[in-house]
């Protein structure tokens, strides 16, 4: 039988994080903890093997929070800032494990990691204490091996930008969506757990709104489903939470889940 996965949502918030710097909207002055949110990110643990999904410029604070020590490996939804400007924070993994850490990504997103970061990949005269990271290029509809289970890279388009999702035995991790072909509608079908990027009630060219969602979540039937990417404009937690429809829940930071 396939070992449980364990997740925690690291960060459910959108670029801007909640609250947003500067901002007076109600749910940025909030006090509910669930309302305060980091950058977009989920841990993912079976047995002693661990991984993360997108690497944010909040990913020192959530390894912190969540008091994660060891980690085997990044996997990278795509290139925007949000998603990866974190990567130089994990040079304390690399210290304590002694390796470097391996990062999954397609060809487009670990090329624009090296023009970010290219002190990162010098062959010759690289600062000692610079990370360490190897590279591994990935497809969509890939599917590789990690901690004795197998993952497959869904394509999603984020407007036009194709970006990537992950699936895990019956379990998805989609971030970022618009929309999604009938390829990856296949791919996502009567899971056990999907987690779908949801921004806010108003459209966008960009992400998918409430209604978007909520619609796709019909066509696609997952047992449970957990709402995550979310701005400030989607409203407070707990008054948004009482409006969705049964198996359809709103992520929070630190929200701890199991997956059979």
């Amino acid at each position: 039988m396939s070992a449980p996965i364990s997740l925690t949502f690291l960060g459910t918030g959108t670029s801007q994080g909640i609250p947003v710097i500067g901002s007076e909207h109600p749910v940025c002055l909030s006090a509910d903890p669930r309302d305060k949110r980091l950058r977009v990110s989920v841990h993912l643990q079976w047995h002693e093997f661990s991984l993360v999904i997108d690497c944010g410029p909040d990913f020192r604070q959530q390894m912190l929070r969540s008091e994660i020590k060891h980690l085997d490996a990044i996997l990278l939804t795509h290139e925007h800032n949000d998603h990866m400007a974190g990567l130089d924070d994990v040079r304390p993994f690399n210290f304590r494990q002694k390796q470097d850490m391996p990062l999954y990504g397609c060809a487009r997103t670990l090329e624009a990691i090296k023009t970010r970061f290219p002190y990162i990949f010098l062959e010759n005269d690289k600062y000692p204490g610079a990370p360490g990271i190897k590279t591994y290029t990935i497809s969509p509809y890939n599917t590789f091996e990690l901690g004795g289970k197998s993952i497959t890279a869904i394509e999603a388009k984020h407007g036009s930008l194709p970006i990537l999702g992950f699936k895990v035995d019956n379990f998805a991790y989609m971030t970022d969506v618009k929309t999604l072909d009938d390829q990856a509608k296949s791919q996502l079908k009567d899971l056990d757990v999907l987690v779908l990027s949801t921004l806010r009630h108003e459209p966008h060219s960009m992400h998918l709104n409430l209604d978007e969602a909520l619609e796709l979540i019909d066509e696609l039937a997952p047992k449970k489903t957990y709402l995550t990417h979310i701005s400030h404009l989607m409203g407070f937690h707990a008054e948004v939470s009482k409006t969705l429809p049964k198996g359809v829940f709103l992520a929070h930071d630190e929200l701890k889940i199991e997956i059979s």
